[in-house]
């Protein structure tokens, strides 16, 4: 099962008085997290307190609203206080990488409860992958101290092309085997629950800026690793295009590029310049080992300065691609992650060099390049929130409420 993602399907901002009829959609005014009476609710909404009442009586046998307290009281009983419960159920979130595999428990909120990480090849297919990550995902619930029926939803990026509507791969490069294949299905043999998919960068984009930019309503974020592309929040929607191809930077034309061939079958190519195994076949004809991104950092953290340099152009280079949608897009914020992105300081120097050049004064007046502050992390908290936003819809929740009730 899969659904559209984005602000849309879980956005707490203020809401018209009238259109919260619903639990679902009265819901989404705790969603923020502070704790509010049922007379504040009232007000905020213009429904009446007898609708208001039961309305949250509804969400506390659900356990999604809990108790928080009460409020001061000018005489009389004080009133008591509700507000979100994120602990009330459980989301397994999934990053796949090229060569490691992440699987971890988190509850409503994005607070990880349990992790693995796995050394999984993409490259050995999808139900090798998938079984591994069924299997991580049932230990980690029991890890935990949860059960399946605790298990709201499971959320998977994957490092290549995704039509999210189905949650099937569509043609990766680096991804033998994938391409067609019912991620959705297959997991939910196993697990019959929704299941989210999307392409790993679109959920990086969206687990940083959740956690540590969401003020940020225009927002790019940059993955350098063995391959390169961009996640695009613009207005605070996800962006995926019409095909979830959405940026692709890695098979930008960078004209520095001309004779040298991408594994896409191009010329040119900035993934073939300057991704984590690129820079490292430059420094082998330089007579260096290297044999991957991590060698290449590896080189760059003993001060190996043709490694800085390579480093270095790499950065100028993905930052000649980035000026242009700068001028394009005009993000306030663009963070740098990946493997080589995140650890390579002289990379982003290189990006800032370039963009802040020859990108127009007006487009970076206000903008910001800065290195990930989650890490190897930014996946799974933005895997946890596409399965969130989905299941804590004010519709989900309406179905839900009505389900058991």
């Amino acid at each position: 099962m899969t659904t559209a993602t984005g602000n849309d399907a879980g956005s707490t901002s203020v809401l018209e008085a009238g259109s919260l009829s619903r639990a679902g959609d009265l819901f989404q005014l705790l969603r923020d997290g502070r704790a509010r009476t049922r007379a504040e609710l009232a007000v905020t909404t213009g429904l009446a307190r007898s609708t208001v009442a039961s309305r949250i009586d509804a969400l506390i046998s659900s356990g999604l609203v809990g108790p928080a307290g009460e409020a001061s009281s000018s005489g009389g009983r004080p009133p008591s206080r509700f507000a979100f419960n994120p602990a009330a159920r459980v989301v397994l979130a999934v990053d796949v990488g090229a060569t490691h595999v992440i699987v971890a428990v988190t509850d409503l909120g994005g607070s990880i409860l349990a992790e693995r990480r796995l050394k999984q090849e993409v490259a050995d297919g999808p139900e090798t992958v998938l079984g591994r990550v069924v299997s991580a995902g049932r230990e980690l619930l029991t890890e935990a101290g949860r059960e399946l029926g605790d298990l709201a939803g499971m959320g998977i990026g994957l490092p290549g092309p995704v039509e999210h509507d189905t949650g099937r791969p569509v043609k990766p490069p680096i991804m033998p085997g994938w391409d067609g294949f019912d991620v959705v299905t297959y997991v939910q043999r196993s697990l019959p629950v929704p299941v989210l998919v999307d392409n790993d960068v679109n959920i990086m984009a969206l687990g940083e800026r959740t956690a540590y930019w969401p003020d940020h309503d225009n927002f790019l974020f940059i993955k350098v690793a063995t391959g390169i592309g961009a996640g695009i929040i613009s207005s605070g929607e996800l962006q995926r295009g019409a095909n979830g191809t959405a940026g692709d930077l890695g098979h930008v034309r960078v004209p520095r590029g001309d004779d040298v061939l991408c594994r896409c079958g191009n010329y040119g190519c900035l993934e073939a310049l300057a991704s984590g195994p690129a820079v490292a076949r430059q420094l082998q004809t330089q007579g260096l080992e290297a044999a991957n991104g991590a060698d290449v950092l590896r080189l760059v953290g003993e001060g190996n300065l043709q490694a800085i340099q390579a480093l270095r152009q790499a950065g100028r280079d993905v930052g000649d691609v980035l000026a242009t949608v700068v001028n394009l897009l005009n993000p306030s914020m663009i963070v740098i992650g990946g493997s080589v992105g995140e650890a390579g300081e002289h990379l982003v120097a290189g990006i800032r060099e370039v963009v802040y050049r020859r990108s127009l004064p007006l487009a970076t007046t206000h903008l910001r390049i800065g290195i990930s502050m989650a890490g190897d992390r930014s996946a799974i908290l933005g895997a946890s929130q596409m399965v969130t936003q989905y299941v804590l819809s004010p519709a989900v929740i309406e179905a839900t409420l009505q389900a058991t009730g």
